[in-house]
């Protein structure tokens, strides 16, 4: 089902530390190069009111953590920094998901969204909702992400089975992590195979961020790296057919 690639939107100028100050709008940002790219941490002062000696001064910001509440990119304001895994560094991106169909593997859908905690979640209810009823119970295949309560709640209620990989991690004290994929749906023969075919979707992402160029977006704004995406996706789908009428005939 659903699989993020966080790889895009990346800066292409190194700035120094410095001090950009604002007095129409009352507010002073310090402008910090980092990795190529440019933040802005911003710091305002009440309307009318001049701004203090002491906020003039530059500040010491490059040791401090960088978040999506303190700092934002100069060359696009709808990019958000975003940590792939535990340990990797945070890089101002978007977060493309695509809905594949198991048996044939070709991507039926895909969507551009922010980079955020949920983005996953929200975009595979989304990409599911825009697809037409069949009137047929179907199953959903999604890596261990996937593996939270209210998610699977969401799918159940719209008649989807949950064929999501089980999170088990393990805690300090050595406790598994509670599952929401519970038996109901391990039992069955299908979520094997889910399990299996769902992997599918690393060739989609594969090609369309090596072969298509999106492992790095050269396009600023959302709607604009959407629109690359689905392209990049809907000629993935033409590769990928002559295969499949091969193997028909």
């Amino acid at each position: 089902m659903s699989r993020s690639s966080v790889r895009s939107c990346q800066g292409v100028s190194k700035g120094n530390s410095g001090v950009l100050a604002c007095p129409l709008a009352g507010i002073v940002a310090h402008r910090v190069g980092r990795g190529g790219l440019h933040y802005v941490a911003v710091a305002s002062a009440p309307a009318g009111q001049e701004q203090s000696p002491a906020c003039l001064q530059p500040r010491d910001v490059r040791r401090k953590r960088a978040s999506n509440e303190t700092h934002q990119s100069t060359i696009d304001r709808e990019a958000r920094q975003y940590e792939k895994a535990d340990g990797r560094p945070a890089k101002l991106c978007y977060m493309g998901h695509a809905l594949m169909v198991k048996r044939y593997g070709l991507a039926v859908g895909g969507i551009v969204s922010q980079a955020t905690g949920t983005a996953e979640r929200e975009a595979a209810l989304a990409l599911i909702d825009s697809r037409q009823p069949t009137g047929r119970r179907i199953t959903l295949g999604a890596d261990k992400a996937y593996d939270v309560t209210p998610f699977v709640h969401d799918l159940r209620e719209r008649s989807v089975m949950p064929h999501i990989a089980i999170n088990g991690h393990l805690s300090k004290a050595g406790i598994p992590r509670k599952t929401a994929v519970d038996a109901r749906t391990t039992r069955h023969a299908g979520y094997e195979v889910s399990q299996r075919c769902r992997k599918r979707i690393e060739e989609v992402f594969g090609w369309i961020k090596s072969s298509a160029g999106l492992a790095k977006v050269k396009l600023r704004g959302r709607e604009r790296v959407d629109a690359a995406s689905t392209l990049a996706l809907a000629a993935y789908n033409l590769i990928r057919l002559p295969k499949l009428l091969a193997v028909q005939l």
